[in-house]
Protein backbone atom coordinates (compact mmCIF):
# COMPACT_ATOMS: atom_id res chain seq x y z
CA UNK A 1 0.00 0.00 0.00
CA UNK A 2 1.46 3.35 -1.04
CA UNK A 3 1.36 5.90 1.76
CA UNK A 4 3.65 8.60 3.10
CA UNK A 5 5.27 7.90 6.44
CA UNK A 6 4.83 10.27 9.34
CA UNK A 7 4.20 10.41 13.07
CA UNK A 8 0.92 9.23 14.53
CA UNK A 9 -1.78 11.88 14.53
CA UNK A 10 -2.52 13.62 17.80
CA UNK A 11 -5.37 15.85 18.90
CA UNK A 12 -4.56 19.43 18.00
CA UNK A 13 -2.33 18.56 15.03
CA UNK A 14 -3.88 19.84 11.78
CA UNK A 15 -3.25 18.10 8.47
CA UNK A 16 -1.12 19.68 5.76
CA UNK A 17 -2.78 21.82 3.13
CA UNK A 18 -5.27 23.98 5.07
CA UNK A 19 -5.63 27.45 3.58
CA UNK A 20 -7.58 30.71 3.90
CA UNK A 21 -7.80 30.44 7.68
CA UNK A 22 -9.93 27.28 7.69
CA UNK A 23 -7.96 24.52 9.30
CA UNK A 24 -8.62 20.88 8.66
CA UNK A 25 -10.02 19.47 11.90
CA UNK A 26 -7.76 17.03 13.73
CA UNK A 27 -9.08 13.53 14.22
CA UNK A 28 -8.83 11.28 17.27
CA UNK A 29 -5.45 10.62 18.83
CA UNK A 30 -3.73 7.64 17.28
CA UNK A 31 -1.09 5.21 18.51
CA UNK A 32 2.51 4.96 17.32
CA UNK A 33 3.02 3.16 13.99
CA UNK A 34 -0.63 2.13 13.69
CA UNK A 35 -2.24 5.56 13.90
CA UNK A 36 -6.04 5.22 14.05
CA UNK A 37 -6.10 1.77 12.45
CA UNK A 38 -7.13 -0.09 15.66
CA UNK A 39 -10.14 2.18 16.16
CA UNK A 40 -11.03 2.05 12.48
CA UNK A 41 -10.73 -1.72 12.36
CA UNK A 42 -12.90 -2.29 15.44
CA UNK A 43 -15.97 -0.64 13.88
CA UNK A 44 -15.34 1.23 10.59
CA UNK A 45 -18.92 2.52 10.30
CA UNK A 46 -18.98 4.02 13.78
CA UNK A 47 -15.47 5.40 13.25
CA UNK A 48 -16.55 7.32 10.14
CA UNK A 49 -19.63 8.62 11.93
CA UNK A 50 -17.42 9.96 14.72
CA UNK A 51 -15.18 11.66 12.17
CA UNK A 52 -18.23 13.20 10.48
CA UNK A 53 -19.34 14.59 13.84
CA UNK A 54 -16.01 16.43 14.07
CA UNK A 55 -16.34 18.17 10.71
CA UNK A 56 -16.29 17.97 6.93
CA UNK A 57 -12.47 17.79 6.72
CA UNK A 58 -10.90 15.58 9.38
CA UNK A 59 -7.30 14.38 9.48
CA UNK A 60 -6.40 10.92 10.76
CA UNK A 61 -3.76 8.25 10.29
CA UNK A 62 -4.13 4.99 8.40
CA UNK A 63 -1.07 3.34 9.92
CA UNK A 64 1.70 5.88 9.46
CA UNK A 65 0.17 7.24 6.29
CA UNK A 66 -1.50 10.62 6.07
CA UNK A 67 -5.29 10.34 5.71
CA UNK A 68 -8.13 12.85 5.30
CA UNK A 69 -11.83 12.14 5.80
CA UNK A 70 -14.30 14.29 3.86
CA UNK A 71 -18.06 14.42 4.50
CA UNK A 72 -19.52 17.33 2.52
CA UNK A 73 -21.31 16.39 -0.75
CA UNK A 74 -19.60 19.12 -2.76
CA UNK A 75 -16.16 17.92 -1.69
CA UNK A 76 -17.07 14.28 -2.26
CA UNK A 77 -18.13 15.28 -5.77
CA UNK A 78 -14.75 16.93 -6.33
CA UNK A 79 -12.96 13.76 -5.25
CA UNK A 80 -15.06 11.52 -7.48
CA UNK A 81 -14.82 13.72 -10.55
CA UNK A 82 -11.08 14.34 -10.15
CA UNK A 83 -10.11 10.66 -10.01
CA UNK A 84 -7.77 9.96 -12.93
CA UNK A 85 -6.62 13.60 -12.93
CA UNK A 86 -5.41 14.73 -9.53
CA UNK A 87 -6.38 11.64 -7.52
CA UNK A 88 -5.32 8.05 -8.09
CA UNK A 89 -7.09 4.81 -7.33
CA UNK A 90 -5.21 3.60 -4.24
CA UNK A 91 -3.96 0.07 -3.83
CA UNK A 92 -6.65 -1.75 -1.82
CA UNK A 93 -4.38 -4.62 -0.84
CA UNK A 94 -3.22 -8.02 -2.05
CA UNK A 95 -6.43 -9.81 -0.97
CA UNK A 96 -8.56 -7.40 -3.03
CA UNK A 97 -6.26 -7.71 -6.07
CA UNK A 98 -6.16 -11.50 -5.80
CA UNK A 99 -9.92 -11.64 -6.34
CA UNK A 100 -10.49 -8.77 -8.78
CA UNK A 101 -7.17 -8.90 -10.61
CA UNK A 102 -6.69 -5.79 -12.72
CA UNK A 103 -10.27 -5.32 -13.84
CA UNK A 104 -11.96 -2.03 -14.61
CA UNK A 105 -12.53 -1.30 -10.89
CA UNK A 106 -8.79 -1.57 -10.16
CA UNK A 107 -7.08 -0.46 -13.41
CA UNK A 108 -5.67 3.04 -13.81
CA UNK A 109 -4.91 5.54 -16.55
CA UNK A 110 -4.92 4.43 -20.17
CA UNK A 111 -5.46 0.80 -19.15
CA UNK A 112 -8.62 1.78 -17.24
CA UNK A 113 -9.92 3.91 -20.15
CA UNK A 114 -9.43 1.03 -22.59
CA UNK A 115 -11.16 -1.51 -20.35
CA UNK A 116 -14.03 0.82 -19.56
CA UNK A 117 -14.66 1.39 -23.28
CA UNK A 118 -14.77 -2.38 -23.83
CA UNK A 119 -16.95 -3.28 -20.83
CA UNK A 120 -19.42 -0.37 -20.88
CA UNK A 121 -21.38 -1.42 -24.00
CA UNK A 122 -22.40 -4.69 -22.32
CA UNK A 123 -24.31 -2.86 -19.55
CA UNK A 124 -25.87 0.01 -21.48
CA UNK A 125 -29.67 0.52 -21.14
CA UNK A 126 -30.38 -1.39 -24.36
CA UNK A 127 -28.52 -4.41 -23.04
CA UNK A 128 -30.05 -4.17 -19.57
CA UNK A 129 -33.46 -4.33 -21.23
CA UNK A 130 -32.49 -7.70 -22.70
CA UNK A 131 -31.46 -8.98 -19.26
CA UNK A 132 -34.66 -7.80 -17.52
CA UNK A 133 -36.70 -10.80 -18.65
CA UNK A 134 -34.14 -13.15 -17.08
CA UNK A 135 -34.26 -11.18 -13.84
CA UNK A 136 -38.05 -11.44 -13.63
CA UNK A 137 -38.15 -15.11 -14.71
CA UNK A 138 -35.70 -16.13 -11.99
CA UNK A 139 -37.70 -14.20 -9.37
CA UNK A 140 -40.95 -15.80 -10.54
CA UNK A 141 -39.39 -19.25 -10.24
CA UNK A 142 -38.51 -18.47 -6.61
CA UNK A 143 -41.99 -17.08 -5.92
CA UNK A 144 -43.57 -20.26 -7.31
CA UNK A 145 -41.63 -22.28 -4.72
CA UNK A 146 -42.62 -20.20 -1.69
CA UNK A 147 -45.66 -21.21 0.36
CA UNK A 148 -47.72 -19.42 3.00
CA UNK A 149 -46.20 -19.96 6.43
CA UNK A 150 -42.90 -21.21 5.05
CA UNK A 151 -39.77 -20.37 7.05
CA UNK A 152 -36.88 -18.99 4.98
CA UNK A 153 -33.40 -17.61 5.48
CA UNK A 154 -33.66 -14.37 3.52
CA UNK A 155 -29.90 -14.08 3.07
CA UNK A 156 -29.69 -17.52 1.49
CA UNK A 157 -32.79 -17.02 -0.64
CA UNK A 158 -31.66 -13.67 -2.06
CA UNK A 159 -28.09 -14.91 -2.56
CA UNK A 160 -29.28 -17.96 -4.50
CA UNK A 161 -31.65 -15.83 -6.58
CA UNK A 162 -29.17 -13.12 -7.53
CA UNK A 163 -26.51 -15.76 -8.17
CA UNK A 164 -28.82 -17.49 -10.64
CA UNK A 165 -29.53 -14.16 -12.35
CA UNK A 166 -25.81 -13.40 -12.49
CA UNK A 167 -24.74 -16.69 -14.04
CA UNK A 168 -27.56 -16.55 -16.60
CA UNK A 169 -26.98 -12.95 -17.64
CA UNK A 170 -23.17 -13.19 -17.55
CA UNK A 171 -22.61 -16.75 -18.78
CA UNK A 172 -25.83 -17.39 -20.69
CA UNK A 173 -28.13 -20.40 -20.50
CA UNK A 174 -25.17 -22.81 -20.31
CA UNK A 175 -24.45 -21.71 -16.77
CA UNK A 176 -21.63 -22.73 -14.49
CA UNK A 177 -22.01 -26.36 -13.42
CA UNK A 178 -21.08 -25.61 -9.83
CA UNK A 179 -22.58 -22.18 -9.18
CA UNK A 180 -22.90 -23.02 -5.48
CA UNK A 181 -19.15 -23.54 -5.27
CA UNK A 182 -18.58 -20.10 -6.80
CA UNK A 183 -21.02 -18.61 -4.29
CA UNK A 184 -19.25 -20.20 -1.35
CA UNK A 185 -15.88 -19.05 -2.66
CA UNK A 186 -17.17 -15.50 -3.11
CA UNK A 187 -18.46 -15.49 0.48
CA UNK A 188 -15.05 -16.54 1.79
CA UNK A 189 -13.17 -14.05 -0.38
CA UNK A 190 -15.27 -11.01 0.50
CA UNK A 191 -15.16 -11.79 4.22
CA UNK A 192 -11.37 -12.07 4.20
CA UNK A 193 -10.94 -8.96 2.07
CA UNK A 194 -12.99 -6.96 4.55
CA UNK A 195 -11.03 -8.37 7.49
CA UNK A 196 -7.68 -7.52 5.91
CA UNK A 197 -8.72 -4.08 4.73
CA UNK A 198 -9.72 -2.91 8.21
CA UNK A 199 -7.14 -4.86 10.18
CA UNK A 200 -3.41 -5.12 10.58
CA UNK A 201 -3.17 -6.98 7.29
CA UNK A 202 -3.71 -3.62 5.56
CA UNK A 203 -0.21 -2.60 6.67
CA UNK A 204 1.58 -5.83 5.79
CA UNK A 205 3.63 -6.13 2.57
CA UNK A 206 2.15 -8.30 -0.16
CA UNK A 207 4.75 -11.01 0.35
CA UNK A 208 3.80 -11.68 3.99
CA UNK A 209 1.69 -14.87 4.16
CA UNK A 210 -1.36 -14.85 6.43
CA UNK A 211 -4.17 -17.40 6.92
CA UNK A 212 -6.68 -14.91 5.50
CA UNK A 213 -4.65 -14.34 2.34
CA UNK A 214 -4.33 -18.09 1.90
CA UNK A 215 -8.10 -18.48 2.16
CA UNK A 216 -8.63 -15.75 -0.45
CA UNK A 217 -6.15 -17.48 -2.76
CA UNK A 218 -7.93 -20.84 -2.43
CA UNK A 219 -11.34 -19.24 -2.96
CA UNK A 220 -10.09 -17.37 -6.02
CA UNK A 221 -8.73 -20.61 -7.49
CA UNK A 222 -12.23 -22.11 -7.35
CA UNK A 223 -13.68 -19.07 -9.11
CA UNK A 224 -10.91 -19.00 -11.74
CA UNK A 225 -11.33 -22.67 -12.62
CA UNK A 226 -15.06 -22.29 -13.24
CA UNK A 227 -14.73 -19.02 -15.17
CA UNK A 228 -11.98 -20.54 -17.34
CA UNK A 229 -14.17 -23.54 -18.13
CA UNK A 230 -17.13 -21.41 -19.14
CA UNK A 231 -14.98 -19.01 -21.21
CA UNK A 232 -13.50 -21.97 -23.08
CA UNK A 233 -17.01 -23.23 -23.91
CA UNK A 234 -17.98 -19.79 -25.19
CA UNK A 235 -14.90 -19.54 -27.40
CA UNK A 236 -15.71 -22.91 -28.95
CA UNK A 237 -19.34 -22.01 -29.60
CA UNK A 238 -21.54 -19.20 -30.86
CA UNK A 239 -20.31 -15.81 -29.62
CA UNK A 240 -23.52 -14.09 -30.73
CA UNK A 241 -25.45 -15.21 -27.66
CA UNK A 242 -26.99 -12.27 -25.73
CA UNK A 243 -25.03 -12.74 -22.50
CA UNK A 244 -22.41 -10.46 -21.00
CA UNK A 245 -19.55 -12.89 -21.51
CA UNK A 246 -20.25 -13.24 -25.24
CA UNK A 247 -20.27 -9.45 -25.57
CA UNK A 248 -16.97 -9.18 -23.71
CA UNK A 249 -15.40 -11.83 -25.95
CA UNK A 250 -16.55 -9.96 -29.06
CA UNK A 251 -15.50 -6.48 -27.85
CA UNK A 252 -12.61 -4.76 -29.66
CA UNK A 253 -10.68 -1.61 -28.82
CA UNK A 254 -9.72 1.08 -31.35
CA UNK A 255 -6.79 -1.05 -32.58
CA UNK A 256 -9.01 -4.07 -33.17
CA UNK A 257 -7.56 -5.95 -30.17
CA UNK A 258 -9.76 -8.11 -27.97
CA UNK A 259 -9.59 -8.57 -24.22
CA UNK A 260 -7.06 -11.23 -23.24
CA UNK A 261 -8.10 -14.37 -21.36
CA UNK A 262 -6.84 -12.82 -18.13
CA UNK A 263 -8.74 -9.60 -18.79
CA UNK A 264 -11.91 -11.57 -19.58
CA UNK A 265 -11.52 -13.36 -16.26
CA UNK A 266 -11.03 -10.11 -14.33
CA UNK A 267 -14.02 -8.36 -15.90
CA UNK A 268 -16.24 -11.42 -15.51
CA UNK A 269 -15.49 -11.64 -11.79
CA UNK A 270 -16.04 -7.89 -11.41
CA UNK A 271 -19.42 -8.09 -13.15
CA UNK A 272 -20.36 -11.16 -11.11
CA UNK A 273 -19.69 -9.32 -7.84
CA UNK A 274 -21.66 -6.30 -9.08
CA UNK A 275 -24.55 -8.41 -10.31
CA UNK A 276 -24.75 -10.83 -7.41
CA UNK A 277 -23.11 -9.71 -4.17
CA UNK A 278 -24.27 -6.10 -4.19
CA UNK A 279 -27.87 -6.74 -5.30
CA UNK A 280 -28.28 -9.66 -2.92
CA UNK A 281 -27.25 -7.49 0.01
CA UNK A 282 -29.54 -4.64 -1.08
CA UNK A 283 -32.54 -6.97 -1.27
CA UNK A 284 -31.88 -8.43 2.18
CA UNK A 285 -31.74 -4.95 3.70
CA UNK A 286 -34.90 -3.97 1.80
CA UNK A 287 -36.84 -6.92 3.26
CA UNK A 288 -35.47 -6.06 6.70
CA UNK A 289 -36.65 -2.45 6.42
CA UNK A 290 -40.05 -3.37 4.95
CA UNK A 291 -40.69 -5.88 7.73
CA UNK A 292 -39.94 -3.21 10.34
CA UNK A 293 -42.05 -0.54 8.60
CA UNK A 294 -45.62 -1.75 7.85
CA UNK A 295 -46.67 1.68 6.50
CA UNK A 296 -44.02 1.57 3.78
CA UNK A 297 -44.80 -2.06 3.00
CA UNK A 298 -48.48 -1.16 2.55
CA UNK A 299 -47.63 1.75 0.25
CA UNK A 300 -45.40 -0.52 -1.82
CA UNK A 301 -48.15 -3.09 -2.32
CA UNK A 302 -50.62 -0.38 -3.33
CA UNK A 303 -48.28 0.64 -6.16
CA UNK A 304 -47.62 -2.95 -7.23
CA UNK A 305 -51.35 -3.68 -7.39
CA UNK A 306 -52.02 -0.46 -9.32
CA UNK A 307 -49.22 -0.86 -11.87
CA UNK A 308 -49.07 -4.64 -12.26
CA UNK A 309 -52.38 -6.09 -11.15
CA UNK A 310 -52.05 -9.86 -11.56
CA UNK A 311 -49.21 -9.87 -14.08
CA UNK A 312 -45.45 -10.07 -13.61
CA UNK A 313 -43.28 -6.99 -14.20
CA UNK A 314 -41.13 -6.40 -17.27
CA UNK A 315 -38.50 -3.82 -18.18
CA UNK A 316 -41.09 -1.26 -19.30
CA UNK A 317 -42.64 -1.35 -15.83
CA UNK A 318 -39.41 -0.18 -14.23
CA UNK A 319 -40.10 3.49 -15.03
CA UNK A 320 -43.67 3.21 -13.69
CA UNK A 321 -42.68 1.58 -10.40
CA UNK A 322 -41.56 4.87 -8.88
CA UNK A 323 -42.32 4.00 -5.26
CA UNK A 324 -40.56 0.65 -5.65
CA UNK A 325 -37.54 2.53 -6.99
CA UNK A 326 -37.77 4.86 -3.99
CA UNK A 327 -37.77 1.86 -1.63
CA UNK A 328 -34.56 0.62 -3.25
CA UNK A 329 -32.97 4.08 -3.16
CA UNK A 330 -33.88 4.54 0.48
CA UNK A 331 -32.50 1.08 1.28
CA UNK A 332 -29.24 2.03 -0.43
CA UNK A 333 -29.17 5.25 1.58
CA UNK A 334 -29.47 3.51 4.94
CA UNK A 335 -27.50 0.38 4.02
CA UNK A 336 -25.20 1.28 1.12
CA UNK A 337 -23.69 -1.91 -0.26
CA UNK A 338 -20.44 -0.08 -1.00
CA UNK A 339 -19.80 1.80 2.21
CA UNK A 340 -16.60 3.75 1.51
CA UNK A 341 -14.59 5.28 -1.31
CA UNK A 342 -11.00 6.39 -1.22
CA UNK A 343 -8.49 8.16 -3.45
CA UNK A 344 -4.78 9.03 -3.28
CA UNK A 345 -3.85 12.67 -3.84
CA UNK A 346 -1.41 13.45 -6.63
CA UNK A 347 0.49 16.65 -7.38
CA UNK A 348 -1.96 19.52 -7.77
CA UNK A 349 -4.84 17.89 -5.88
CA UNK A 350 -7.39 20.33 -4.46
CA UNK A 351 -10.53 19.87 -2.36
CA UNK A 352 -12.81 22.68 -1.24
CA UNK A 353 -10.26 25.24 -2.36
CA UNK A 354 -7.54 23.59 -0.27
CA UNK A 355 -4.40 22.03 -1.70
CA UNK A 356 -4.05 18.42 -0.58
CA UNK A 357 -0.52 17.16 -0.06
CA UNK A 358 0.53 14.44 -2.54
CA UNK A 359 0.35 11.00 -0.96
CA UNK A 360 -2.60 11.90 1.29
CA UNK A 361 -5.22 9.20 1.23
CA UNK A 362 -8.68 10.81 1.08
CA UNK A 363 -11.64 8.85 2.41
CA UNK A 364 -15.39 9.33 2.08
CA UNK A 365 -18.11 7.08 3.47
CA UNK A 366 -21.55 6.56 2.01
CA UNK A 367 -22.63 5.25 5.40
CA UNK A 368 -21.68 8.49 7.18
CA UNK A 369 -22.86 11.01 4.56
CA UNK A 370 -26.13 9.18 3.83
CA UNK A 371 -27.04 9.50 7.53
CA UNK A 372 -26.20 13.20 7.87
CA UNK A 373 -29.14 15.27 9.16
CA UNK A 374 -27.98 18.26 7.11
CA UNK A 375 -28.96 16.48 3.90
CA UNK A 376 -31.75 14.13 5.03
CA UNK A 377 -34.66 14.94 7.32
CA UNK A 378 -34.81 12.39 10.14
CA UNK A 379 -31.89 10.50 8.58
CA UNK A 380 -32.33 7.32 10.64
CA UNK A 381 -35.91 6.85 9.43
CA UNK A 382 -36.83 4.64 6.47
CA UNK A 383 -38.80 7.11 4.38
CA UNK A 384 -39.00 6.34 0.63
CA UNK A 385 -41.23 9.39 0.17
CA UNK A 386 -38.15 11.60 0.50
CA UNK A 387 -37.41 10.61 -3.14
CA UNK A 388 -40.83 11.84 -4.36
CA UNK A 389 -44.16 10.06 -4.83
CA UNK A 390 -46.56 9.33 -7.65
CA UNK A 391 -49.27 11.56 -6.13
CA UNK A 392 -47.23 14.67 -6.74
CA UNK A 393 -45.66 15.07 -3.32
CA UNK A 394 -42.27 16.71 -3.98
CA UNK A 395 -39.03 15.00 -3.11
CA UNK A 396 -36.67 16.41 -0.51
CA UNK A 397 -34.00 18.72 -1.88
CA UNK A 398 -31.03 16.39 -1.64
CA UNK A 399 -27.68 17.80 -2.77
CA UNK A 400 -25.77 16.00 -5.47
CA UNK A 401 -23.34 13.49 -3.93
CA UNK A 402 -25.22 13.42 -0.62
CA UNK A 403 -26.40 10.04 -1.98
CA UNK A 404 -23.72 8.13 -3.88
CA UNK A 405 -24.15 4.37 -3.39
CA UNK A 406 -22.66 3.70 -6.84
CA UNK A 407 -19.89 6.27 -6.59
CA UNK A 408 -19.82 8.97 -9.24
CA UNK A 409 -17.73 10.82 -11.76
CA UNK A 410 -15.77 9.00 -14.46
CA UNK A 411 -15.43 5.87 -12.30
CA UNK A 412 -19.11 5.53 -11.41
CA UNK A 413 -20.13 1.89 -11.21
CA UNK A 414 -20.80 0.60 -14.73
CA UNK A 415 -23.48 -1.74 -13.44
CA UNK A 416 -25.61 0.96 -11.78
CA UNK A 417 -28.61 0.58 -14.08
CA UNK A 418 -28.32 -3.21 -14.09
CA UNK A 419 -28.35 -3.26 -10.27
CA UNK A 420 -31.29 -0.85 -9.94
CA UNK A 421 -33.43 -2.65 -12.53
CA UNK A 422 -32.64 -6.03 -10.97
CA UNK A 423 -33.47 -4.92 -7.42
CA UNK A 424 -36.72 -3.21 -8.48
CA UNK A 425 -37.98 -6.11 -10.62
CA UNK A 426 -37.11 -8.78 -8.05
CA UNK A 427 -38.75 -6.79 -5.28
CA UNK A 428 -41.83 -6.24 -7.47
CA UNK A 429 -42.20 -9.92 -8.33
CA UNK A 430 -41.92 -11.11 -4.73
CA UNK A 431 -43.67 -8.27 -2.85
CA UNK A 432 -46.64 -8.45 -5.26
CA UNK A 433 -47.38 -11.94 -3.89
CA UNK A 434 -45.87 -12.04 -0.44
CA UNK A 435 -44.76 -10.20 2.63
CA UNK A 436 -41.81 -11.41 4.66
CA UNK A 437 -42.18 -11.14 8.43
CA UNK A 438 -38.65 -11.13 9.76
CA UNK A 439 -37.93 -12.51 13.19
CA UNK A 440 -37.49 -9.85 15.89
CA UNK A 441 -34.04 -8.86 17.01
CA UNK A 442 -31.32 -6.50 15.90
CA UNK A 443 -29.45 -7.12 12.66
CA UNK A 444 -26.12 -5.32 12.54
CA UNK A 445 -24.30 -4.39 9.32
CA UNK A 446 -20.83 -5.87 8.87
CA UNK A 447 -18.55 -3.90 6.52
CA UNK A 448 -16.65 -6.46 4.46
CA UNK A 449 -16.20 -6.13 0.68
CA UNK A 450 -19.90 -5.21 0.76
CA UNK A 451 -22.19 -4.31 3.67
CA UNK A 452 -23.61 -7.59 4.94
CA UNK A 453 -25.94 -8.59 7.83
CA UNK A 454 -24.08 -10.03 10.80
CA UNK A 455 -26.21 -13.18 11.01
CA UNK A 456 -28.80 -15.26 9.22
CA UNK A 457 -32.00 -13.34 8.46
CA UNK A 458 -34.93 -15.64 9.23
CA UNK A 459 -38.47 -14.81 8.16
CA UNK A 460 -41.94 -16.28 7.73
CA UNK A 461 -43.44 -16.06 4.26
CA UNK A 462 -47.00 -14.73 4.21
CA UNK A 463 -49.18 -14.72 1.09
CA UNK A 464 -50.87 -11.35 0.69
CA UNK A 465 -54.60 -11.06 1.36
CA UNK A 466 -56.89 -12.85 -1.11
CA UNK A 467 -53.85 -14.37 -2.76
CA UNK A 468 -53.73 -16.81 0.14
CA UNK A 469 -56.95 -18.39 -1.17
CA UNK A 470 -55.41 -18.93 -4.60
CA UNK A 471 -52.24 -20.20 -2.94
CA UNK A 472 -54.17 -23.00 -1.23
CA UNK A 473 -55.52 -24.19 -4.55
CA UNK A 474 -52.17 -24.50 -6.27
Amino acid sequence: MTTQAGPAAADGAAADGATDGQKIVPGPRGVPLLGNLPEFGKDPLAFFERLRARGDFVSWRFGRGRALFIAHPSTIGELLTEVERTFDQPDLGIAFRTLLGNGVVVAKGADWRRKRSLVQPSVRPKQVRSYAATMAECAVALADRWRDGQRVDVKKEMAALTQLIAVRTIFGVDTAADAEAIGRAMDVAQKEIGAEFSGLGALLPDWVPTPGRARVKRATAVIDAEVSRVVARHRDGDTERPDLLSRLLAAQDETGAHLSDREIRDETVTLYIGGHETTSSTLVWAWHLLSRNPRVRAALTVELDRVLGDREPGFDDYARLTYTQAVVKETLRLYPTIWLLTGMAKEGAMLGGRPIAPGTRVWSSQWATHRDARWFTDPEEFRPERWGTTDGEPAEEIPEYAWFPFGGGPRVCLGTRFAMVEAVLVLAVLARRFRLDLDPGEIRPVPSLTLQPDREVLATVRVRGDRAVREEGR
